[in-house]
């Protein structure tokens, strides 16, 4: 795929009809975030592209100096080609958050089945699925269980430096109600679900490339981040 677009960087993003602000406060922080990347995830149903999501990936500052040394020299292609250079961003010290936005209406089961499945699969394939992550699984099933998103609303999840995963809920255009977020203590399944986005097999290829093409430029533009700071 030749990346030939070029971002304004720490601007607001607009998929469909949404738009990503250019940082966000997500729940379970004290740090505002700036948008890495954003895009429309959709599924193939008899040849139809539907679009489904709408997704915005945040990371927190510290993001540009964690990349900066390995992948400043490289290329936009070379950065998008390269699975390593996402999963620094999945599981570098610095906190992220993902906003998955509804365009069509789905049940929380709809959602929580089809997310867990993905990270199941992928912790199994590093043999990483033991009864702790069972139990995590099962927790992130039961946060969705009685939930349901019409088109608008929004599932927010924060992961920790620590790996900690937040799980809010919100309108796309509102701040997420702090007192319902939910946390779930296991950094192999946080990894998980952000490897599942914008991993090897990652559902949102338009937010892979967005996020590549922003953090070419913050790496190109700002290697050494003091002087870049998220107002």
């Amino acid at each position: 795929m030749a990346l030939v677009e070029r971002h304004q960087i720490c601007t607001g993003i607009k998929v469909e009809e949404f738009v990503f602000s250019p940082t966000i406060k997500p729940p379970g922080s004290i740090d505002s975030l700036f948008l890495g990347g954003a895009g429309v995830r959709g599924v193939l149903i008899q040849g139809e592209f539907i679009k489904v999501t709408a997704i915005g990936i945040y990371l927190g500052e510290e993001a540009i100096p964690s990349l900066s040394l390995k992948w400043k020299s490289k290329t936009l292609q070379e950065l998008y080609d390269d699975l390593e250079f996402f999963m620094d961003i999945v599981t570098g010290p610095f906190e992220k958050m993902t906003k998955i936005t509804m365009i069509l209406p789905l049940t929380g089961p709809q959602y929580s089945e089809k997310v867990m499945e993905n990270c199941v699969t992928y912790l199994k394939g590093r043999e990483i699925y033991t009864e702790e992550e069972v139990k995590a699984v099962e927790k992130f099933m039961d946060i969705f269980k009685n939930e349901t998103f019409p088109p608008t609303s929004s599932i927010l999840f924060t992961l920790s430096p620590l790996g900690t995963l937040t799980v809010g809920f919100s309108n796309h255009d509102s701040t997420p109600d702090v007192e319902k977020a939910a946390v779930i203590d296991n950094k192999a399944l946080s990894v998980a679900v952000l490897e599942s986005i914008i991993g090897k097999n990652g559902v949102c290829p338009p937010a892979k490339q967005s996020l590549a093409v922003r953090i070419f430029e913050l790496l190109k533009g700002h290697p050494n981040i003091p002087e870049y700071r998220i107002l």
